[in-house]
This record gives structure tokens, C-alpha cells and sequence, in this order.
């Protein structure tokens, strides 16, 4: 349909327009700029938070496992069951404690990080050889200089993978958190949904596809930096 302004000259609508609404539209990008870059900034924000949360628990209860071996049913089987419980029932529950807030979503997010996490630092952990632990005990190397000097440098590639898996899992998982408001990317997408917005939704798509692409290669860029000798032995 075109409108027709006094002078006679004849305006399209906006291709996003209800009269158009076409999904490729660069004058949605344009004119709606701050919410796709507002949506963006807390989609990221919650990614990392829970990330970073989801290693810091996730670290210890791979130790924990990884030495005391008759415990380690349990941890799997803890970090497991976190993740089989629906985002719909899991963020109601933590709503009484966090309130409806970003909290609720990172929590949320970081347990369910646990399941991917804590199964790639234990397959890291106990892929050491043996001979290496015996040889730097013989050397009077003491447990914690034993892990973070030989056990964990050498777990690194194993457990940079599960945090690569883990990191995409999570930025697709976030847009769930618009049940309680703080989806970033994943408001736009649902309101798009609701309103059948059709550039909104494809721009959130195609921004939420592209974050875990980005991220999925700086942790690839940071692997290869602190791992240098995986690739000096692949290389020779």
C-alpha cells in the first residue's frame, strides 16, 4: 500500500511497518538501534555472570570428586538433575530469594552450567597420567602445587572445551529468562512473537547466533594463548 502525502509524492511505508512488516529491514536496525544494543549489553552481561559463577562451584566439586572417588555418583549425579529441571519451574522457585531480578536468571543459568562444567573438569582432571602426578610428587611438588603447576595445565584443553560448550549453551539458554523480565535478546524475541514483529525477531535471532559465535572464538583465542604447547606439538 502506498501513502499519499499533499504534494502528491508517494511514501512507502517502513518495511517494518504493520503494513510491510517484512523480516529483513535495515530501517528497523537503524531506528530501533538502542534496544537491539540495550538487549545485547544484558544478554552478555548475564552470559558471563553465569559463567563465571557456573566455574567458580563447578571447580570445586570436580575436586571434590576427582579425590574422594565414592563421591563422584553424587556430584554427577547433582549437577545432572539441576539440569533436567525446566527454566519455567526453576526460576519460579528462586524468585522468593532473588527476588525478580538478573539474580534469578545468572543463578539459574550458572547451576544449570554445572551439568557441562563439572563433567569436563573431572574427564580433564583424571585424563593426567599417572606417572606425571608420581613424578612431580617424587620431586616434593605438595597438592595444591601439584594442581595448579601439573594437573590443571594439563586438564586445560579438556575443561576450555567444556566451558566453549557450556558458554554457547548458556547464551541460548538466557532468552529464556524473559520469564521473569531479564532475557536480554530474548524479550525482543518474545515480544516480537507476541506482537508477530517480524524484523524484531530476526534481528534478536540472528544477534543472539552471532554472541555465541564471538564468545565461542575468544574462548578459543584465550585456550590458545594459555596453552601454547598444544599447538607447538600439533605444528612439529
Amino acid at each position: 500500500m502506498t501513502l499519499l502525502v499533499a504534494q502528491g509524492i508517494s511514501i512507502q511505508p517502513s518495511c517494518y511497518s504493520r503494513l510491510v512488516n517484512k523480516w529483513y529491514c535495515t530501517s528497523y536496525l537503524k531506528d530501533r538501534h538502542g534496544d537491539l544494543t540495550s538487549a545485547l549489553s544484558q544478554h552478555l552481561e548475564i552470559t558471563a555472570w553465569s559463567m563465571v559463577i557456573g566455574i567458580l562451584i563447578a571447580f570445586p566439586m570436580a575436586l571434590l570428586a576427582r579425590r574422594l572417588p565414592r563421591l563422584q555418583g553424587l556430584v554427577l549425579g547433582t549437577s545432572t538433575m539441576l539440569y533436567t529441571i525446566p527454566s519455567i519451574a526453576l526460576f519460579p522457585i528462586l524468585v522468593p530469594f532473588t527476588g525478580i531480578s538478573m539474580k534469578t536468571v545468572v543463578i539459574g543459568l550458572a547451576l544449570y552450567a554445572l551439568t557441562i562444567l563439572v563433567r569436563s573438569m573431572l574427564a580433564g582432571l583424571a585424563g593426567v597420567p599417572e606417572e606425571v602426578r608420581e613424578s612431580a610428587t617424587g620431586l616434593g611438588y605438595g597438592r595444591l602445587r601439584l594442581l595448579f603447576s601439573v594437573e590443571l595445565p594439563l586438564a586445560l584443553p579438556v575443561i576450555m572445551a567444556g566451558i566453549r560448550v557450556a558458554t554457547v549453551s548458556t547464551v541460548a539458554l538466557t532468552t529464556v529468562g524473559t520469564l521473569v523480565s531479564y532475557g536480554g535478546l530474548g524479550n525482543l524475541i518474545a515480544d516480537g512473537v507476541q506482537n508477530d514483529f517480524k524484523a524484531e525477531i530476526l534481528a534478536a535471532s540472528v544477534l543472539c547466533v552471532v554472541l555465541a559465535v564471538v564468545l565461542d572464538a575468544v574462548i578459543v583465542g584465550v585456550q590458545w594463548a594459555v596453552t601454547p604447547w598444544t599447538h607447538r606439538r600439533q605444528s612439529a
